[in-house]
């Protein structure tokens, strides 16, 4: 099922972009391609994360406080004539503090994930706002090369969907090839199962929320070089889209299923409706709407996808002590 999804969001993805470029015959020209990889990029980044977090049954509502403050953080450094690498390794240590304390809070803490990520959003929000005031940070102030990276690429492809993609690679073989990866989906699945057989859930969600901080650091980074201007309020809402992208993409909110891939599809998908209705001339005020559709959507085929789950293995077991007691009812029939 999880196949069929994913293959079917990536139909849905392809159809649309095909009938937009029947309508418009620019659309998917190089420029146009570079463009919808360049808006799917930081997206990407920040799903993939979330994706792990929501594997294990939890959720990370704080990914676009995290975003804008990181962002924020690596051009105060740039501006000031710092280097770049230490700019985009002071995002990711910064999203890496708030995804540790994220963690801390939801394992050590046992407070829910949805309370604490709530709480941690505005929190950072606030810190954002009495840190950056009323400054604002323009591609003027960066280094051309920061920019250009944001920018550019090899022929269609841009650096920044590549270096998101290598990340993605990096995690879905991490998450599909390491037990420690296994043992997030076993968590999900089932915390008490996952607990009697020895998973350290604690250490698990700990991970899982370090990732998410690191990433959304990341993609605070090059969400500066891609739009370079930043304010206090760079990432706000954004959390919203990274959940939709996530569940969109085919990861239970319930935990235990779904992979990074689908949610980089689900991410992909989001954002070419954004680049598709204006194209085809129709208002861009219907985006929120679409999102919002396809999040139903998506929750309804996994409430349905996991009744009837539950159904065959009901089915199945019955069968099984059926057969398990044939035998022993013909003994008794025999010797009676």
């Amino acid at each position: 099922m999880l196949k069929i999804r994913e293959l079917a969001i990536g139909a849905v993805l392809v159809l649309m972009l095909a009938a937009t470029e029947l309508d418009n015959g620019s659309f998917l020209s190089v420029q146009g391609i570079k463009d919808l990889l360049l808006n799917a990029g930081i997206l990407v980044l920040v799903a993939t994360g979330q994706a792990v977090v929501v594997i294990t049954r939890n959720v990370d509502l704080s990914v676009g406080s995290v975003l804008g403050i990181t962002a924020f953080a690596a051009g105060d450094i740039l501006q000031d004539g710092g280097n770049p690498v230490l700019a985009v390794l002071a995002a990711v240590g910064l999203g890496i503090a708030f995804g540790l304390l994220n963690g801390l809070l939801v394992s050590i803490g046992q407070v829910p994930a949805l309370v604490v990520t709530l709480g941690t959003l505005y929190v950072i929000r606030g810190v954002d706002s009495l840190w950056v005031g009323s400054r604002e940070i323009t591609a003027n102030d960066l280094p051309a090369s920061y920019s250009g990276f944001g920018h550019d690429g090899l022929w269609a492809i841009p650096y920044l969907g590549l270096l998101a993609a290598a990340v993605l690679v990096v995690v879905a073989f991490y998450l599909r090839h390491y037990r420690s990866g296994r043992e997030l989906y076993a968590l999900g699945s089932s915390p008490e199962a996952g607990r009697l057989a020895g998973v350290p859930i604690r250490r698990r969600v700990l991970t899982a929320y370090v990732l998410c901080g690191a990433l959304a650091g990341l993609a605070g980074a090059l969400y500066l070089a891609r739009f370079g201007n930043v304010d206090s309020g760079t990432g706000s809402g954004y959390e919203l889209t990274v959940v939709s992208a996530v569940v969109v993409g085919g990861v239970a909110f319930t935990g235990g299923s779904g992979s990074v891939h689908g949610a980089a599809l689900g991410a992909l998908l989001l954002t070419s409706i954004n680049s598709v209705l204006p194209a085809i001339g129709v208002s861009s005020v219907w985006v929120l709407a679409i999102d919002g559709v396809l999040l139903l959507a998506a929750i309804t085929v996994d409430r349905l996808t996991a009744l009837r789950v539950a159904r065959v293995l009901r089915n199945r077991a019955a069968a099984t002590r059926s057969l398990r007691d044939h035998p022993a009812r013909t003994r008794r029939l025999r010797h009676g």
